[in-house]
């Protein structure tokens, strides 16, 4: 069977046609209308050589002739060629309403850039139950769309640094220590003068656990002496950052988890291990358990925070998401999320203020 690849071009409509066009079948019903090579190229605006090499590269790719006559003279189509038309005819008429749908669906998508009072703001994430909120918000009340693009903090900090995102998702405890695993980590990629952090908000991680917490964890430790299943998250995350940071600090050893190498993609995705009854526990977001009907153990109040450039502060797509963030509509939204809470929420802040890794002394 032969494979179709679909492509488009943003131009007007030819004549209103809801057809998706293909180069070969216009070539091919040229020349069957018009008779001729030469005549075919008129029409279509082509040279004769043009026209005659496609035709021959086309017949070498398919392995069928599709025209019959001698180079100069009067052509017609191969048996081969007619049956190529009447499928193409087939296919379009049986597909015509999808077809149809399909334009108008990417004419409205294009027509949001074409729109003046839209903007798009490109963010990489660490997975947020509240940015997934957020981004509906945004769409709704704030023509802003944010193309979010969910990956670890360490993969989306770094996409900032790269120029593929104008802005990043990460977080940290509330108030991280000096020389834990999250200045060791976060620190070498963020620079005090070139980046700027905006508040988003406060949330709660801890141990998603089967409802009722029937084996009483009430912390890591009591999660490796029991030989619990566990299910972690993959190296590069926020979320395998703070576990692997709490597990340093309480000095336990990671070989007396049972599944620390067992990964999930999401805390959702935490969720559903435990609430499958895949594992007994894995460190997630409060509002995973929520929406999952699971229990849940906090250990750890954190900060979610949005990194940009400095240079980007002044970007249109960026004052209308501080706008909103500060908003007090949003707010009230974020508080109907389990765990989490408003702190800062759109305030630009210098990465000292929030994060104790730098020191300046003051010239004398």
């Amino acid at each position: 069977m032969q494979q179709i690849e679909l492509s488009y071009a943003i131009a007007p409509r030819r004549n209103g046609r809801t057809l998706i066009r293909n180069p070969l079948m216009e070539l091919l019903h040229a020349v069957r209308e018009h008779g001729s090579i030469s005549a075919a190229s008129r029409v279509l605006g082509l040279s004769y050589r043009h026209v005659w090499g496609e035709l021959k590269r086309w017949e070498q790719t398919l392995g069928h002739p599709l025209v019959t006559g001698e180079q100069g003279r009067s052509a017609q189509l191969s048996e081969f060629g007619d049956k190529l038309l009447w499928a193409e005819r087939q296919a379009q008429a049986r597909l015509a309403p999808q077809i149809e749908a399909l334009h108008a669906d990417l004419e409205r998508a294009f027509a949001l850039a074409f729109d003046d009072s839209i903007h798009v703001l490109s963010l990489h994430a660490s997975h947020d139950d509240a940015l997934v909120l957020l981004r509906a918000h945004a769409a709704e009340s704030a023509h802003l769309q944010l193309d979010i693009r969910f990956t670890g903090s360490v993969d989306a900090i770094g996409a900032l640094n790269q120029g593929r995102c104008v802005m990043a998702g990460f977080h940290t405890r509330e108030r991280p220590p000096r020389g834990s695993l999250a200045q060791r980590t976060y620190k070498p990629l963020l620079k005090p003068g070139l980046h700027k952090i905006i508040g988003f908000a406060r949330r709660t991680q801890g141990l998603i656990v089967a409802p009722g917490n029937p084996l009483g964890l009430r912390g890591l430790a009591d999660a490796a002496s029991r030989r619990v299943r566990y299910v972690n998250r993959a190296l590069g995350t926020g979320t395998r950052v703070l576990f692997d940071e709490l597990l340093e600090e309480q000095q336990i050893d990671a070989g007396a988890l049972e599944g620390y190498a067992l990964c999930e993609p999401s805390h959702a995705a935490v969720a559903h291990a435990v609430a499958a009854g895949q594992a007994d526990a894995g460190l997630g977001i409060e509002s995973a358990a929520h929406n999952a009907g699971l229990g849940f153990v906090p250990l750890v109040h954190e900060r979610y925070h949005l990194a940009c450039l400095k240079s980007a502060l002044d970007q249109p797509a960026i004052l209308a998401l501080l706008a909103l963030l500060r908003g007090a509509a949003w707010q009230h939204r974020l508080g109907t999320l389990a765990g989490y809470e408003s702190a800062g929420s759109g305030e630009v802040q210098s990465l000292n203020a929030l994060l104790p890794w730098w020191s300046f002394k003051r010239p004398k």
